[in-house]
């Protein structure tokens, strides 16, 4: 039974929690449960970021998800969907209503396939495809809708993603999916570079690929796209070997697949640069997420980050491990030290990625 842990006392500071994925909401509860005023902003018309719009309901049900708001609204937190901070409140605005504030905003920026005939229709990011379904599902109206149904389906990628379009294409009656895959087929069994404890690299099937005759391709690079009357009809793609860490093409390998709709699910770069992360001028690392300290602190006094915002893109168990330790941060800033257990550091690292 999940019952709300109400704090006993109040201690008359305020938190912006910026983002209410995973992260955001797992810094807000415990900040909450401390005795702060929390508020989440969210842009979007719902709460629940990743969980709500990004994992399908066959992956994670959303009443969990609802049951969890739930509990923190009866134990204090404030949410207020359809905001976007650096628009319908500056920066400048959050830093003067709140004595701290916590970047829990994801790692949204799409990386793309820069090659000939991206521009074609047909062809789309993992993440608006399956948001257009998860939205579908959750009885919303779509209008326009990216579907699957009676389509040749390729889905370029190997992650979670991938996995997730693949599921949600099946669903939706695809004439076929196949995965494209750059890194060659794990072993089935431990490999010997990999002893216990780390955990190893092995080849498994989600669901998603149990559900359907799925077809998956290993070791190969996009090449480029095709088209007829402006819409995609195939992708050609070259076998890839890695050598000293990049993937190179191998010449004289081409294969075609053919495809009425292409989804690429090959991960993200970083938060989005522009909107809070400018207004609130917080650093960037060198690999675009923002940088942070010991108690995922920003450069800037009282912002802290949580999530891959700062971690870069990563699984829902770390994100909700960061929220809880920022909170941990937050809550020693705000009072000179703090009893919230502190999971991870920042530089905590899984021991295989």
């Amino acid at each position: 039974r999940v019952i709300p842990v109400v704090p006993e006392w109040h201690t008359g500071k305020t938190v912006a929690v910026v983002g209410s994925g995973p992260a955001g909401l797992a810094a807000a509860q415990q900040l909450t449960r401390s005795g702060h005023t929390v508020v989440v902003y969210e842009r979007d018309d719902d709460i629940g970021g990743l969980l709500r719009f990004g994992i399908p309901e066959f992956k994670m049900e959303k009443k969990v998800l609802n049951r969890r708001l739930k509990q923190m609204r009866q134990e204090g937190t404030v949410f207020t969907p359809n905001t976007t901070i650096g628009v319908d409140i500056t920066g400048e605005q959050l830093l003067d209503r709140f004595d701290a504030v916590v970047l829990a905003i994801g790692s949204t920026v799409a990386r793309e396939v820069p090659v000939p005939g991206r521009d074609l229709a047909g062809i789309h990011l993992a993440m608006e495809y399956l948001t257009q379904a998860n939205r579908e599902a959750l009885g919303k109206k779509v209008v326009g809708q990216i579907t699957a149904a009676g389509k040749h389906v390729l889905v370029v990628g190997g992650g979670d993603t991938g996995s997730d379009c693949i599921g949600t294409a099946v669903r939706q009656g695809a004439a076929s999916v196949t995965q494209l895959i750059i890194r060659p087929q794990a072993p089935t069994t431990r490999p010997g570079h990999e002893p216990w404890p780390t955990h190893p690299v092995l080849f498994e099937l989600s669901s998603s690929h149990e559900e359907g005759e799925i077809g998956q391709v290993y070791s190969v690079s996009t090449g480029g796209f095709r088209g007829s009357d402006g819409h995609v009809t195939g992708l050609q793609v070259t076998e890839a070997v890695k050598v000293d860490g990049v993937y190179q093409r191998i010449e004289g390998t081409v294969r075609d697949f053919p495809a009425d709709l292409v989804l690429l699910a090959i991960g993200y770069a970083g938060p989005e640069p522009d909107g809070v992360v400018a207004e609130l001028g917080v650093e960037l690392d060198a690999r675009g997420n923002i940088a942070r300290g010991a108690d995922f602190e920003t450069n800037v006094p009282g912002v802290f980050v949580a999530g891959d915002a700062g971690r870069g893109q990563s699984l829902v168990v770390w994100a909700i491990a960061e929220g809880r330790s920022a909170a941990h941060g937050v809550d020693a800033f705000l009072q000179g030290s703090s009893a919230l257990p502190k999971p991870i550091q920042p530089t905590d690292r899984p021991l295989v990625v």
